[in-house]
């Protein structure tokens, strides 16, 4: 039942009691509204349509981020774990002191516009509203917070960006391949070899460890992957000849199984080799316009799928889930499908 009483200050309190609930109480200025409240309060619980709420009031968007990155970041790869990392502080500055429940599809509209208009990329901002949508479904499913929607389910999501269709050239390959087998450190010229002739991602590749790679039978063994995902790499001869020159590095140091290291930090470990800086170096000496390392991820898939591999078994070596993503990572070459073509047709006649 519901009850409305004075309090000593001078406000009303309402307090609605029914088996099956906890006792929900509120404090009001104005009397009839504490009556409204009672109400519609004690009818839903009436109905079996009662949603706690106070603890959506309650509970602000910065304490629910904390508590998703205690709980729920931890379960998370590594590697995503260090993407997300910017993204939180991005969605505390504009929603922290907001409640769960007054964050509105309004209010992450104006979000996702303010972010476009910097210019950032379409992309960035999915990122950023898929960990806020997440966030919701946690506390809905899991935390027990009183809340009907998910706001971020409700507004327009900004379009993905264009795939990227940068594929190098015969002659920036052959200018590639000789920058980097002049530099320095070896480990670099196997680095960019496998990147070609496997597709694995650069983090992939970094943070490899001895145990990981079976020469003998030219695969790689992937545990940890960007989807969560283990799966075996198959090597290329070329591929082959390139690990095994990694590891059989002559100043390889015996406090690392990391098949590319990099130096002692501060704290005496060794991490993986970074490079990035030499990278854009190099391709910016070379005058090689518009290539990321990332983008000889795209050349390998694409290369896969010119030597007449299925796309089943272009996904098995590159990790892609759904076929949706691994197109957006295969781009064939207009003069490669010509010559495909003439030849069909003239097996055809």
């Amino acid at each position: 039942m519901a009850s409305v009483t004075k309090t000593p200050s001078g406000t009303w309190k309402a307090l609605v009691r029914k088996r099956g609930y906890v006792a929900e109480i509120k404090t009001f200025r104005i009397k009839r509204d504490a009556d409204d409240w009672a109400r519609g309060v004690e009818d839903e619980m009436v109905r079996g349509m009662y949603i706690r709420g106070s603890n959506a009031e309650r509970l602000t968007v910065s304490a629910a981020l904390d508590r998703y990155v205690r709980e729920v970041a931890p379960t998370k790869n590594a590697s995503t774990q260090d993407r997300e990392k910017g993204r939180y502080e991005t969605l505390r500055a504009f929603f922290g002191d907001y409640s769960l429940v007054a964050v509105t599809p309004e209010l992450v509209a104006m979000f996702r516009d303010q972010r476009l208009q910097v210019g950032l990329a379409s992309n960035t901002v999915r990122l950023d509203l898929a960990l806020l949508g997440h966030l919701y479904v946690t506390a809905i499913r899991e935390w027990g917070i009183g809340l009907t929607y998910n706001p971020v389910q409700l507004i327009r999501k900004p379009s993905p960006g264009a795939a990227r269709d940068r594929r190098l050239t015969t002659e920036e390959e052959s200018r590639l391949r000789a920058a980097v087998a002049e530099h320095s450190n070896p480990m670099l010229r196997s680095i960019v070899t496998i990147a070609i002739e496997t597709g694995m991602r650069l983090s992939e590749i970094v943070t490899l460890t001895r145990d990981q790679v079976e020469l003998r039978r030219r695969v790689i063994r992937l545990s940890e992957t960007k989807n969560g995902s283990s799966r075996t790499v198959p090597m290329t001869t070329t591929a082959a000849d390139a690990m095994r020159e990694a590891l059989a590095n002559p100043v390889r140091p015996i406090d690392t199984e990391l098949v590319f290291f990099g130096e002692p930090g501060m704290d005496g470990r060794r991490r993986p080799y970074v490079f990035n800086r030499t990278w854009q170096r190099i391709v910016k000496q070379l005058g090689i316009a518009d290539f990321r390392f990332h983008d000889l991820r795209h050349e390998a898939v694409s290369r896969f799928v010119e030597a007449g591999l299925s796309d089943q078994e272009v996904a098995a070596i590159s990790g892609h889930k759904s076929m949706q993503m691994l197109k957006r990572y295969t781009h064939l070459r207009a003069e490669d499908l010509v010559a495909k073509l003439d030849n069909r047709l003239r097996d055809a006649r």
